[in-house]
C-alpha cells in the first residue's frame, strides 16, 4: 500500500464537495468541519498532511483511506 499524500486544503475541499461536510468555523490555521453527525478539525498549513494526522481525521469523520483515494 503506497503512502497517501494529501494536501490540507485538498482534503478540506474533498470533504466539503463530495462528502457533505460544512465548515463550522476557522480559528487561526485550524478549520472545524461537520456533517451534523461527525466533527473534525483540519490544520491548514499549506502543505501535505502527515500520515498519522490524515488517518486521525479520516477516523473522526467515519471515512476510510479508500473512500478518499477515489477522488484523488
Amino acid at each position: 500500500m503506497a503512502k497517501l499524500l494529501v494536501k490540507d486544503k485538498e482534503l478540506l475541499r474533498l470533504l466539503v464537495k463530495h462528502f457533505g461536510y460544512a465548515v463550522l468555523r476557522q480559528r487561526s490555521s485550524h478549520v472545524r468541519i461537520t456533517d451534523g453527525k461527525h466533527y473534525a478539525t483540519i490544520p491548514i498549513h499549506n502543505r501535505e498532511l502527515r500520515t498519522g494526522t490524515l488517518l486521525a481525521i479520516l477516523k473522526q469523520v467515519g471515512l476510510s483511506r479508500e473512500d478518499i483515494e477515489k477522488y484523488l
